[in-house]
């Protein structure tokens, strides 16, 4: 068949295994399954949002608004810029896609982290871009300088926070980093976890209207898949320069979000009291693992996610740890496709994290 070459060495991303697969390869009812493996929101969907969507459920056969007005409205009231300085995806992946189309082919370069979000990877590969990774899998600001200013790479990712490790730099690193970079570089902010960092610790913040005012090749990228709880209405945004964001948008489909999705968003944004319970849940749960691991002598990144990563030792295999898990009904994600022997854990409800810590205890034990 007439597809490029290249197409068939590419890898394809390893999403969380779903909750129908467990089911059905393990017969486990569906109320005793406890998926945490996609860093989705514990809490659910807002009870507001899910109001908004039975509303606007009637208006489905209708094309969505392609302007996109009310919802880039309401981000720019959020984060104290104009509209003009929005564009909105399918995801934050969406706009991931778009920038390495604009900006990449098989002469160029990105550069990331060596332990990151792998679409970052995978989408330059699609374009048959060179890669370039840091030695260290958490954030370096340092290495990132040293193999920009060798390499000159077309395209930089800083993930802030991190995934899949969950490590977080501080704003005065990240800010170090883009002052090294020429403006005919594109660096991309990807702050989809930003929300728990900077409810964490300020310092981590990145606050997009300072961003784009002095950094004019940077993209700050955020999602309503987290903290939102609209991971499967798939909706994400970029906020940058107006000039940047209008040759982005040459790239973007037409009617990309659905009127659900647009609708959903506007209402996430505006229901503060669920946001609060969603971070100080979090917060509060992350503890019982971090506590977990010390009793146990196990080695965890400190996050600033909604996740928690545990480096295993060698003689804790993570893979099968995360398949005895599977075989109880808990879902976890196995980083040994990331080349670690590591497992990472969406922190989710009270019983749900008992329960997932009593197992991993068990295993432990055994």
């Amino acid at each position: 068949m007439g597809f490029k070459k290249h197409l068939s060495s590419l890898k394809s991303y390893e999403a969380g295994k779903p909750i129908e697969l467990v089911i059905r390869d393990y017969g486990i009812r569906q109320k005793d399954i406890i998926k945490l493996a996609s860093n989705e929101n514990p809490l659910g969907t807002s009870k507001k949002v899910i109001k908004a969507i039975k509303k606007e459920a009637k208006n489905s056969y209708r094309y969505p608004d392609d302007s996109m007005f009310e919802l880039k409205k309401s981000l720019a009231k959020k984060y104290k810029v104009d509209s003009k300085n929005i564009i909105i995806g399918q995801g934050s992946d969406q706009i991931i896609e778009l920038l390495v189309q604009a900006t990449c082919g098989s002469e160029d370069k990105i550069l990331t982290s060596s332990l990151t979000f792998a679409m970052y990877e995978i989408y330059a590969s699609h374009n048959q871009a060179k890669v370039l990774k840091t030695k260290d899998g958490v954030h370096n600001a340092d290495q990132f300088i040293e193999i920009y200013q060798k390499s000159k790479p077309n395209l930089v990712f800083l993930c802030i926070p991190n995934n899949p490790l969950g490590d977080c730099l501080d704003r005065s690193e990240v800010y170090r980093i883009l002052d090294s970079i020429s403006s005919d570089t594109i660096v991309a902010l990807d702050c989809a976890y930003g929300e728990f960092a900077a409810y964490k610790d300020k310092n981590k913040e990145i606050k997009p209207k300072e961003i784009i005012k002095k950094y004019k090749n940077c993209i700050y990228l955020g999602t309503f898949s987290k903290l939102y709880g609209l991971g499967g209405l798939r909706i994400g945004y970029g906020i940058a320069d107006s000039n940047f964001i209008e040759m982005l948008s040459k790239l973007r489909a037409p009617f990309n979000i659905t009127n659900l999705s647009l609708k959903a968003a506007i209402i996430a944004l505006e229901d503060s009291t669920f946001l609060k319970n969603s971070l100080k849940n979090n917060f509060k749960e992350m503890k019982v693992y971090e506590d977990f691991a010390k009793s146990k002598n196990i080695d965890f990144i400190e996050s600033y996610t909604n996740f928690i990563t545990f480096m295993l030792p060698k003689s804790i295999d993570s893979s099968s740890l995360c398949e005895y898990l599977l075989k109880q009904g808990v879902i976890i994600r196995d980083l040994k496709s990331y080349g670690i022997n590591a497992i990472r854990i969406t922190i989710g409800l009270r019983e749900q994290n008992k329960t997932t810590i009593k197992l991993i205890d068990k295993y432990l034990k055994r």
